[in-house]
């Protein structure tokens, strides 16, 4: 199989399908895809290009090709990209604290998309940056970045089934009373000239399951998995019991420089299957320093 080449061998159960159908219905494309794929000449079968009414046939060797010329409107910069795990349809990495992850009005450069960027510059690989999952910019850890149309598509699609997981450290004020169990309460914005959300019966489902690794004086090491990703989801669940992340200065107690110079929140563990080739991948990024060092200042 070729880096740049889906294949797709039709079976008795799928012939006599329109290609369409077949790429729609057995393989779960999207028709976005197939459509800009079939239009710049992508799709072959048995080696030579075909229209999407074309009907499958047994044993039919469908080569799906998901390169695409394109180009982003960001500036590649040098920024030092800790990259988790790699090949040619993703690539994980390792969010520091402090770094936006996508250009905004507020911040136009030094983001984690301009280092992605440059980095696939460097490697002399075509890619723009399609981001599967975001974090905020005082969270650390893991993200996925798509390398290609159709890996983003997988990725995006399968990210509700029961094979994708999220998993997050935080360190909270106070000692929770249940050491393990599920959060489930709406999560509301509230208006449009605020990011700040809150715990309302208007706002959507959102449901965190949480266990207690570590009980301290003064307070809590948390894993947090997410079944929902709305925004925020962990620090305004965890606020609204009143157990509020160490440093976060929107839904905490304030500044807390002493402790930490941000929010105590790490997206440490993903697990997903992989766009390709449906095998589940678990990757891990260690606590940062600055937890580790909070989470001993708080033992003492």
């Amino acid at each position: 199989m070729k880096e740049n080449k889906l294949i797709f061998k039709v079976s008795e159960e799928t012939a006599g399908k329109k290609l369409r159908e077949y790429l729609r219905a057995v393989e779960k494309l999207s028709g976005r895809l197939i459509s800009g794929a079939a239009r710049d000449g992508r799709i072959t079968v048995n080696g030579t290009r075909v229209k999407l009414n074309y009907v499958v046939k047994l044993n039919d060797e469908i080569g799906f090709d998901v390169t695409k010329e394109e180009s982003q409107n960001i500036d590649p910069e040098p920024i030092p990209i800790d990259v988790i795990y790699e090949d040619s349809d993703i690539i994980v990495v390792n969010k520091q604290p402090g770094i936006v992850v996508h250009p905004t009005k507020s911040y136009p450069n030094g983001t984690l998309a301009n280092g992605l960027l440059y980095y696939f510059k460097e490697k002399d690989e075509k890619c723009i940056v399609r981001l599967v999952s975001r974090l905020d910019m005082d969270t650390s850890g893991l993200i996925i970045i798509a390398k290609n149309q159709f890996s983003h598509m997988a990725l995006a699609r399968d990210m509700g089934n029961e094979n994708f997981e999220k998993s997050y450290l935080a360190i909270v004020h106070g000692n929770i009373d249940k050491k393990e169990g599920t959060i489930n309460l709406p999560i509301y914005r509230v208006g449009g000239d605020t990011i700040k959300r809150i715990i309302d019966e208007r706002g959507q489902e959102s449901i965190t399951h949480f266990s207690v690794l570590e009980s301290c004086r003064k307070g809590d090491l948390v894993k947090l998995t997410l079944e929902t990703g709305r925004t925020h989801q962990i620090r305004v669940h965890l606020t609204y019991l009143g157990y509020p992340l160490y440093g976060d200065s929107l839904y905490g107690i304030g500044n807390e420089d002493d402790y930490i110079k941000r929010q105590a929140l790490h997206a440490y563990k993903l697990k997903f299957p992989h766009p390709r080739t449906g095998e589940i991948l678990e990757l891990e990024a260690d606590m940062p320093e600055d937890m580790k060092e909070l989470l001993n200042k708080i033992k003492s």
